[in-house]
């Protein structure tokens, strides 16, 4: 009986020990993922100080919404003042890219490092190049989540959200490769304006090699749907070309630049 007391008393010990023990453990992790979402919070902060909400321009918002040459009524014009302040909001904006060596091959053959493609469009633009920076940008998870929240409750919001996202994440990849050319001018060399897959001949098909080159669904939570669609939907994946050769384009791709008779238009 005095053994069974004394080993109840230690096993009573043991569980005790075990108990604050686990309770440790429970504690550590809180704090670690505190950390984490503190640093996360940190790097989210860092992202958004690429961009302004009022860098968004409000007329691509319109031509998204189907505006041509005509102003918007004041209730329209207050929705997307109202729905540019949710995304802000519920948007985490990131980006990577990566330098890849570049060879342009005969009948428009392109190596671009992490992946080959046939293109007349992109090999036109990428003339003269020699590397290659493959980027991608995303507004993250939660400006689909507004935009599905916004489907169920009132269908008009949401068509505004879809257009203030796409002019978002334009915005956003505009004002992250004006830094990037930057940098790249200082170090003598000139970036060509964004090229994705699926614009013009270039095979969408290459879209998933750039996500995988640049690890983007670990990384920044980019996947790509068995459709070749990307998750979340508000997310860009392209290429720049880098050349010696001094020639600014504008970031905004040739759309906005008045050199319409410039050798890489694409």
């Amino acid at each position: 009986l005095f053994r069974s007391k004394t080993q109840e008393k230690k096993s009573h010990h043991y569980t005790a020990g075990e108990k604050n023990s686990e309770e440790r453990m429970r504690e550590n992790e809180y704090q670690k993922n505190e950390c984490r979402e503190n640093e996360y919070q940190k790097n989210e902060h860092r992202e958004k100080r690429h961009m302004d909400i009022q860098d968004v321009d409000r007329r691509e918002v319109l031509r998204y919404l189907g505006y041509r040459g005509q102003e918007a009524d004041g209730a329209v014009a207050a929705m997307v003042e109202q729905s540019m302040a949710e995304l802000w909001e519920a948007a985490t904006p990131r980006h990577l890219y990566r330098e890849y060596p570049l060879s342009l091959g005969e009948d428009y053959r392109i190596d671009g490092g992490c992946f080959n493609a046939r293109s007349r469009n992109l090999w036109g633009n990428l003339k003269d190049c020699d590397q290659i920076i493959v980027f991608a940008a995303t507004l993250g998870c939660g400006a689909d989540h507004l935009i599905q929240k916004y489907s169920r409750l009132q269908m008009s919001r949401a068509v505004v959200m879809q257009a203030a996202a796409a002019a978002m994440i334009e915005e956003y990849c505009d004002q992250v490769c004006t830094v990037i050319k930057s940098e790249y001018e200082a170090k003598g060399r000139y970036l060509r304006p964004r090229f994705s897959p699926g614009y013009g001949d270039f095979p969408l098909e290459c879209q998933g090699m750039l996500l995988e080159a640049l690890e983007a669904g670990k990384r920044i939570g980019i996947k790509l749907t068995d459709s070749l669609l990307m998750m979340p939907s508000k997310s860009v994946s392209a290429v720049m070309g880098a050349s010696r050769k001094p020639y600014r384009c504008d970031v905004k791709g040739c759309e906005a630049c008045a050199k319409t008779d410039c050798p890489y238009r694409r």
